[in-house]
């Protein structure tokens, strides 16, 4: 805060209507070091926050056009895949900062936005962006004015694996299958028939058995081809992901508790869960719905050669909202756990 007890940073949501849009305006309201200067919406404008939002009635905020966009430290833009490229030099005119919730630029190069997406309109501000995963690229993001928060199907699978190669377990060319299963907040506010509650409830449903575009940032930064299946099931919250890793040599406990100690230990956000006792033995999105925490375990199977991974996290918080509020913390010299220290609930319904 400054000196005289005063928020020292202003920021903005661009699509506040949306699931991430309320989680975020939810971030920023308890977040010490931000005041809340607009959230737009083309289809809300004028209505109070709380009218989309009834968790944030509270909030004396509206909804304003954004083509009228406020001069800010900090603009979050959530937005569709597409809006954030065409809009990028605005959103920069408007912010020193800006944090983009959608894959516009997640990705290093032109090509890949060719493989995996629809081509990209503005490929050179690509070398400007930074993932915004602070365990995997915090020194980067320090000062950045592009940051482009993770996949969360992406970010669920690179905490599982990524202790793995920094600590040379693995080197790249193991063969690793994972297996992730989300909730239904995945598909955001306008998911469409497939998550209404009919059609969704009860389900485990295979919704992207290969060829997920979320393979492209885990290939990017663990510098690894995965097999990679997707499965919609019946939460609201969470991404759990279950990695099949099949090692070239032989890998002991000590080397795996060594390897996710020393990525993990002093990460304000990382638990190690991992086959201790209890019912909730190894990672679970139920224990950390609503938190910017990340569970992350293990279990070895030397018979059949394998490791078994397992992380777990809230999609619209570490793997969205949380992750991008942690990053920008990062990029502005906040107190990094700033507004995010809270604990989830026990016991809780479907999260």
């Amino acid at each position: 805060m400054s000196a005289d007890g005063e928020p020292s940073s202003t920021a903005s949501v661009v699509g506040g209507t949306g699931f991430t849009g309320g989680e975020l305006l939810r971030l920023l309201a308890g977040h010490p070091e931000f005041e809340i200067v607009q959230a737009t919406s083309r289809s809300k404008a004028n209505k109070t926050v709380g009218h989309q939002h009834p968790n944030l009635r509270n909030l004396d905020l509206r909804f304003s056009d954004p083509e009228e966009l406020e001069s800010v430290d900090v603009l979050f833009a959530a937005t569709p895949h597409g809006v954030t490229m065409e809009q990028i030099d605005q959103f920069r005119e408007a912010a020193g900062t800006v944090v983009d919730l959608s894959a516009d630029f997640r990705l290093d190069t032109e090509a890949q936005y060719d493989e995996w997406y629809d081509g990209h309109s503005r490929p050179e501000l690509l070398e400007k962006a930074e993932y915004a995963l602070p365990e995997l690229n915090r020194e980067n993001l320090e000062g950045a004015d592009i940051v482009a928060s993770g996949g969360c199907n992406a970010t669920a699978t690179i905490m599982g694996l990524l202790p793995l190669f920094e600590a040379g377990v693995l080197d790249g060319d193991e063969r690793i299958v994972v297996d992730v299963k989300v909730g239904s907040s995945e598909g955001g506010a306008g998911g469409g028939e497939a998550s209404s509650h009919p059609e969704r409830s009860g389900v485990v449903r295979p919704y992207a058995p290969t060829g997920h575009r979320h393979e492209a940032e885990i290939e990017q930064f663990l510098g690894v081809d995965v097999s990679f299946t997707v499965h919609a099931v019946e939460m609201i919250r969470g991404a759990s992901a279950t990695c099949h890793v099949f090692p070239n040599g032989p890998v002991s406990k000590g080397d795996l508790w060594s390897a996710y100690r020393g990525q993990y230990e002093d990460e304000p956000f990382v638990e190690l869960v991992a086959g201790g006792g209890g019912v909730y033995r190894y990672p679970e999105p139920k224990a950390v719905a609503g938190t910017n925490r990340a569970e992350v375990g293990f279990e070895l199977d030397p018979g059949n050669e394998r490791l078994v991974v397992f992380s777990a996290i809230d999609n619209m918080m570490k793997g969205s909202a949380g992750q991008a509020v942690h990053a920008a913390n990062v990029a502005l010299g906040l107190e990094e756990t700033a507004g995010l220290s809270f604990q989830g609930l026990h016991p809780v319904g479907s999260p």
